[in-house]
């Protein structure tokens, strides 16, 4: 696996018991790329997070960051990652920059140094002013943002964000993406987690959808969005009697799933509605009808994700969370050392 990637999994593998977090995982993240994991609570998304990290010990097969194996080189990868995560797991009654200085010494960095990269990183966050500030005093926008602080402070090369926007309002929200685009335009690699379809749309470069603990689908939201129905409505000049008799053959390009009338429209589902659509206008007009107006509503990747991972939410155990998490991880996760 080259150092290449800032990830590289084959194989990978999780078990709790009889509980499968992770089934035979193999992903690659290119260095520098802005990557999205999506999928429905206990898909293992946290799981493979917790591997990487040094969390949560795999079951099987390889995972290496930068090239490095995450256990057996665990000190290089860790050096080389930030991790937001979802919950606070900050000592509450520390002022923000001494937990930033202190962040930064676990990774060699002195304390004249660390102070300089608490003050940057308060101030590339917006919360500079609250830097003698306790953590448990800040505002719940601010501890998201501090947060998103702690995991920079080392200026690590990989940023890993799991569910970064969870609960925060609008204004927070793309305050934050904004952040984490420019540390991305400068080199950072990006690891996100997100329930927000449109986070993942807007920000990635790539997304893997996973499910059950499978990855099922990997490629750009663009090209995701292509395996998706889209609906294309034409407008006629009169209100037809029925559903046009319409010739569907010949439309390579494309394929239609329904053809319905409401009122003086045709309604098509279609796969690539644009390619099909100046085809069928020709064959209405040929039977009859002339269009007066077109309009195409694109499949969007929430659609797309509902589709892929229905049949495995369908059967997925209830109750499991999503990361499969025993006592014995959850402890580690509270931890101190589990602030990297």
């Amino acid at each position: 696996m080259s150092s290449q990637f800032a990830i590289s999994v084959r194989d990978l593998e999780k078990d709790y018991g009889d509980v499968q977090a992770l089934r035979s995982l193999s992903l690659d993240v290119g260095a520098g790329q802005f990557f999205g994991l999506l999928g429905p609570n206990g898909a293992g998304k946290t799981t493979f997070i917790n591997v990487l990290v040094g969390l949560v010990n795999r079951t099987g097969g390889e995972a290496r960051v930068f090239g490095a194996d995450v256990t057996d080189d665990y000190r290089q990868v860790r050096d080389r990652i930030g991790i937001a995560p979802q919950e606070f797991n900050v000592d509450r009654f520390f002022p923000t920059k001494e937990v930033l200085m202190h962040k930064a010494g676990y990774h060699g960095v002195d304390r004249a140094e660390a102070a300089d990269r608490a003050d940057e990183v308060l101030r590339t966050v917006g919360i500079y002013e609250k830097r003698n500030t306790k953590f448990t005093y800040l505002s719940g926008g601010m501890k998201r943002r501090f947060v998103l602080a702690r995991a920079l402070v080392s200026e690590p090369d990989l940023l890993i964000l799991d569910e970064p926007t969870a609960g925060v309002d609008v204004e927070l929200r793309r305050d934050l993406w904004r952040i984490i685009t420019e540390l991305n335009d400068e080199g950072t690699t990006v690891l996100l987690t997100t329930h927000y379809i449109e986070e993942a749309e807007q920000l990635c470069d790539e997304v893997a959808i996973m499910a059950e603990g499978r990855k099922i689908a990997v490629a750009s939201p663009a090209e995701l969005t292509q395996r998706g129905t889209d609906t294309l409505r034409i407008l006629l000049d009169e209100t037809p009697s029925g559903v046009p008799d319409i010739d569907e053959s010949g439309l390579e390009n494309g394929s239609i799933e329904d053809i319905a009338v409401e009122g003086r429209e045709v309604v098509v589902t279609a796969k690539r509605a644009n390619a099909v659509a100046p085809e069928l206008v020709r064959r209405l007009d040929r039977a009859g009808y002339q269009a007066t107006n077109l309009d195409i509503e694109p499949a969007s990747l929430e659609e797309v994700f509902v589709d892929l991972t229905s049949h495995d939410a369908d059967d997925a155990d209830e109750g499991e969370d999503e990361s499969g998490e025993t006592d014995a991880d959850a402890q580690r996760l509270e931890s101190p050392e589990a602030t990297t």
